[in-house]
């Protein structure tokens, strides 16, 4: 019988679905509903150890609606970090794991380029019961002034650099969460897996602007009658998600294997993670998805994913994680196959018709008299 259990860099997951850091995980009591309702991990909101410098505005989301005006397609979100006391975070990772003692809780953590401050946040996270860091290096709007987030991330030396100072503190396993507004992603990537941790994240948000108002003339969403670019998810950003983590999965194949990988990026359904498993995720953060559907959605994908795993009749995660990945080749590739498959039926093509001539008078027919004859003049 098929299993959704999987344990990733030493986390016993009941499933892959991870809850993704953001709104979903923003306290004690949102968390502890995505445990009852059987989410295999979740990382809270990133935290910093000064939130007094984070303001959020509202509104602070725009949506992108699909044709019929029923579905959200796009998410745009201006929204910062937690803005919560750290103090107060640290209460409540405590609790956390006293409720949900075999709960993954998973610490998102963000810094300015600072070691010491780097070295004391891990120290206290997991000191109040945080299992595993996720490193945002990738929030593509939230305190660039601080040089944190994807100011950070985008620089593939410091990436390696604040990774190695989170590896001499961290106890526990280590992902870090890459941003996606860079040329190549593996770059950062690579830069991770140099610093020491043991697996990165991937997506988080695509910086964007998400419409302009007709009416108003005023992008949104709109704060005083003006806006910021912001960080764009939901379903419209898979196919980029699906095409970045095929990239780092053959980069960890090749260069890192054993290393692990969390996909982010428009995942709603059970079909949704099994594509992205298929392409080397070990396993499925979700966060949009949740301020769509609620947490009580993970029970369909679920059902969704083990459906598909027994209709292929594989029995773990691993039966089918990077099996697409060896079905990526250049193009140049594709049109050397193409033209070798033309060549071949046109082969067997020729046999074929060489086998229809005639080879003595017997065979002659009336009725395909001057087929025949064709056939002979091309032999």
């Amino acid at each position: 019988m098929a299993t959704l259990a999987t344990t990733v860099d030493g986390l016993k997951l009941p499933n892959p679905f991870v809850i993704g850091s953001g709104p979903p995980g923003t306290n004690l009591n949102v968390i502890t509903r995505a445990f009852r309702e059987g989410w295999g991990a979740v990382i809270a909101k990133t935290i910093s150890l000064d939130s007094s410098k984070v303001v959020n505005v509202t509104p602070r989301y725009a949506k992108l609606m699909a044709a019929d005006g029923k579905d959200v397609v796009g998410w745009e979100n201006i929204e910062l970090i937690s803005d919560r006391k750290f103090d107060i975070w640290m209460d409540e990772f405590k609790k956390c794991k006293d409720q949900f003692p075999d709960g993954v809780l998973i610490a998102s953590i963000m810094e300015e380029y600072n070691k010491d401050a780097w070295s004391e946040i891990v120290e206290r996270c997991q000191d109040a019961g945080a299992d595993s860091f996720e490193l945002n290096f990738s929030c593509p709007h939230g305190l660039p002034e601080r040089k944190m987030g994807a100011a950070m991330g985008e620089n593939p030396e410091i990436v390696e650099e604040v990774v190695g100072w989170v590896m001499k503190a961290a106890k526990k396993p280590v992902w870090a969460k890459m941003t996606p507004n860079v040329t190549r992603i593996t770059e950062p990537s690579r830069a991770a897996f140099r610093g020491g941790c043991e697996g990165v994240s991937a997506i988080n948000t695509i910086r964007s602007v998400m419409s302009v108002n007709l009416e108003t003339l005023r992008p949104e969403p709109s704060v005083e009658g003006h806006t910021t670019p912001g960080g764009y998810s939901c379903q419209a950003v898979r196919p980029i998600a699906l095409r970045m983590v095929m990239e780092i999965a053959t980069m960890i194949r090749g260069e890192f294997p054993g290393k692990s990988l969390s996909a982010i990026g428009g995942i709603e359904t059970g079909g949704d993670a099994a594509q992205f498993i298929l392409l080397g995720a070990d396993t499925a953060q979700v966060c949009t998805g949740v301020m769509k559907h609620g947490y009580g959605m993970v029970k369909k994908m679920c059902d969704e994913l083990l459906a598909f795993m027994e209709k292929h009749k594989f029995e773990t995660l691993a039966d089918f994680k990077g099996k697409s990945l060896d079905y990526f080749t250049t193009h140049a590739e594709l049109v050397r196959m193409q033209k070798e498959r033309k060549a071949r039926e046109k082969a067997v093509a020729d046999e074929a018709a060489a086998k229809k001539m005639v080879k003595a008078d017997g065979e002659w027919s009336g009725d395909d008299f001057v087929k025949q004859s064709d056939a002979l003049a091309r032999g």
